[in-house]
């Protein structure tokens, strides 16, 4: 369809009445001018209470599961009729009252079997967008916008790996196309729940975590969008996180891969999937502020002309890196790396960074604390042989580390860029711990001491000159 535009709202832009109201104000503007269809999030915090709930399900724990339930339907009923008329309050009061049951339905079914079974657990947690979806549809209704609300689950096809399932993006093409194709050509704006699908057989899934941004790169490519508009609670792609560098700037435009980048290692604008079904038919992408609509936002396209050298600097905390090294000659590193990346691949883990030692063969990865628990034991089932003969040392794994990740294209043509970012963390009297980079020099990831990752990151991006660069390129 011509000049469509496909919109996603997060979950601080769904996350009250009148967020909602601001997300549907932004989304009429845009239908008066073209094809829209919007993307939706559940409202902030509900993700987490639901998975709490199913946690306390399993646990056996009926009272504060009944708990959980109530705020859950006291947050939505208190949302719809804070949000609708009268006349339109009981039936959208009904439709998240039913939605809110069928959740129930599911934790009850964990509780008394005692475990989480992953199809079950990505059903229910759907649950959080579809009363969303639910409610923004309503109320654009009330506004004399023709919507519906749309799951998911009838759109994007995807294989079987609840939990973090990834589009089959033939099979979603075709079912978008004709779902939400249809719903376009009568004049309705589609409101599709973000973060779940189905397998081709109708099992409900998720697309892991910030799966929503992921969603919205699927449907825009598979209806062959104009744009999409992320809509967050950020200017946009920034130099740096403000809360830790002053004069962090919005970045207007980066590339596809910068972006990319930056969301990997710890940029919270977007999923660092989001990009790849957009790459291809180069579609671009506005990161945006719904609470400030009015600033322009960063736009992320193919390329950047001009632009040359590090762009911005992110950080991730509350990461382990953990090592592994060889305490026979009967047990290569490289044999060991292999088993321990093969036994990786099972645990859905991101791992950050790689590096290793070519003399003594040992070799450490970086991953985020919260999947520490399911990588040690993946690895420690994987490597049991080697190390019960000894060919291997105790795992280590540090706590006290943080990531910096200094990004941008063509950073290869900036002689001594290394060299000088290495010794701006120095003079802070931080000690580097684990250096990586890539072989097209987008990305170098640094691990230092937690307790310096701050003053690291304060220091790169003055180094850099990052701000400076925003203004000497005519951006204020």
């Amino acid at each position: 369809m011509n000049d469509l535009l496909v919109m996603k709202f997060g979950g601080t832009s769904m996350g009250s009445d009148c967020r909602i109201r601001v997300a549907a104000q932004i989304s009429a503007e845009q239908k008066a001018k073209r094809p829209v269809v919007i993307v939706v999030s559940a409202m902030s915090k509900v993700t987490d209470l639901l998975l709490d709930s199913l946690r306390k399900a399993e646990a056996g724990d009926r009272a504060d599961l009944d708990v959980n339930l109530q705020r859950l339907r006291q947050r939505h009923v208190e949302t719809c009729r804070a949000l609708l008329p009268g006349a339109k309050q009981e039936a959208a009061i009904t439709g998240v009252v039913s939605l809110i049951d069928d959740f129930e339905r599911i934790a009850n079914g964990v509780r008394m079997l005692g475990e989480r079974p992953p199809r079950s657990v990505d059903e229910a947690v759907a649950i959080g967008e579809r009363l969303s979806a639910l409610m923004m549809a309503a109320y654009l209704e009330t506004e004399g916008i023709s919507a519906v609300a749309v799951n998911a689950a009838e759109v994007i096809v995807t294989d079987a790996l609840f939990g973090n399932a990834s589009p089959l993006m033939g099979a979603t093409r075709e079912k978008a196309q004709r779902v939400l194709g249809t719903l376009l050509a009568d004049g309705i704006l589609p409101v599709v729940t973000g973060f779940n699908g189905a397998t081709a057989d109708g099992r409900p899934t998720t697309l892991g975590r910030g799966g929503s941004d992921f969603s919205a790169s699927t449907l825009a490519a598979s209806l062959d969008a104009s744009e999409l508009w992320i809509w967050t609670d950020v200017d946009g792609i920034m130099t740096a996180d403000p809360r830790l560098v002053p004069d962090a700037a919005v970045l207007p435009e980066v590339t596809y891969n910068e972006a990319a980048e930056l969301a990997y290692n710890g940029a919270k604008v977007l999923h660092p999937r989001t990009l790849a079904p957009l790459v291809e038919r180069k579609i671009p992408v506005w990161s945006k502020n719904s609470f400030a609509p009015e600033k322009p936002g960063t736009k992320i396209v193919p390329v950047v002309e001009g632009a040359c050298g590090p762009r911005a600097v992110t950080s991730l905390a509350n990461v382990a890196l953990v090592s592994i090294e060889p305490a026979s000659p009967a047990m290569s590193g490289t044999k060991a790396m292999a088993a321990a990346m093969e036994a990786l691949t099972r645990t859905n883990a991101e791992i950050l960074i790689v590096t290793s030692s070519s003399y003594r063969q040992n070799f450490c990865f970086l991953v985020r604390q919260a999947e520490l628990p399911i990588v040690l034991e993946r690895l420690e089932e994987a490597l049991a042989m080697e190390f019960l003969h000894g060919y291997l040392k105790p795992i280590e794994v540090d706590r006290s580390v943080g990531l910096l990740a200094v990004v941008g294209e063509g950073m290869r043509g900036t002689p001594g860029l290394a060299g000088r970012i290495f010794t701006a963390i120095s003079r802070e009297q931080v000690n580097i711990i684990a250096i990586a980079q890539g072989s097209s020099e987008l990305t170098i990831a640094i691990v230092v001491h937690s307790a310096g990752l701050e003053k690291a990151v304060r220091a790169v991006h003055q180094e850099c000159g990052m701000a400076n660069l925003l203004t000497s390129s005519g951006v204020q």
